[in-house]
């Protein structure tokens, strides 16, 4: 079952919102596993799906891509669609003048903070489509999971439609991209000594036995290891 809550942050240009906007824009050229946009994302790292029209006007997402240089210079990115799916891979290959939506699902975000407190304070500040991190919690639980991974992130954002994660570190608000797996945005952000491990859940307990501890520390060594 799918649940959408709401989220926000910031970002290394400065953003009115904080994060960066969902953009669209084309294919200018290809070669081999290089394009160039038409114009570029807001910012490097960020992530985008490109789509291509066929015949009859029939449209269809063949291929993630990511901006790697400021110019609108991006590579495509081998990563599914969904999770365990079983429909057969888009053969179609990129071409000028497929369209490219930059950003995409960027609106919907998971939160990982150190504590109730620190969730509330930016779930209500910033304006955006939350995933509560109760599913979070619940999906690692089931796939034995003890703590945050950047495979398990990619998972979990395939399988609830997200688009960014935001995840409070000990001096930083950061912004992470699970397709690009790159930290997209950031700023300075006064986070509490204490944090709940290995993130806020309103779980105390899951039967796998990881979660509702308390060990000073451990969730801040976790959180920076998503670079």
């Amino acid at each position: 079952m799918r649940k959408f809550i709401l989220v926000s942050i910031i970002s290394l240009p400065l953003f009115a919102d904080l994060f960066p906007p969902t953009v669209g824009t084309t294919i200018a050229n290809t070669q081999n596993n290089t394009l160039q946009l038409s114009s570029p994302f807001p910012v490097d790292g960020m992530s985008g799906i490109v789509i291509h029209t066929y015949d009859q006007g029939l449209r269809a997402a063949t291929t993630y891509i990511m901006q790697t240089s400021s110019n609108g210079n991006s590579k495509m990115l081998n990563k599914p669609f969904m999770e365990s799916s079983n429909l057969p891979n888009i053969a179609t290959k990129v071409a000028p003048g497929d369209k490219v939506i930059g950003g995409y699902l960027y609106d919907n975000v998971l939160l990982i903070a150190p504590d109730e407190t620190t969730y509330q304070n930016i779930t209500s500040k910033y304006h955006k489509k939350w995933i509560h991190p109760d599913l979070y919690a619940t999906f690692i639980s089931k796939n034995r999971d003890g703590e945050i991974t950047k495979e398990n992130l990619a998972s979990f954002a395939r399988v609830y439609q997200i688009g960014l994660v935001a995840i409070v570190k000990k001096d930083t608000l950061a912004l992470y991209d699970p397709v690009s797996e790159k930290i997209i945005a950031q700023e300075t952000f006064q986070a509490p000594s204490k944090a709940q491990y290995p993130f806020f859940t309103r779980f105390e307990k899951i039967k796998s036995g990881w979660f509702g501890l308390s060990a000073k520390g451990e969730y801040y060594n976790n959180v920076e290891q998503i670079r």
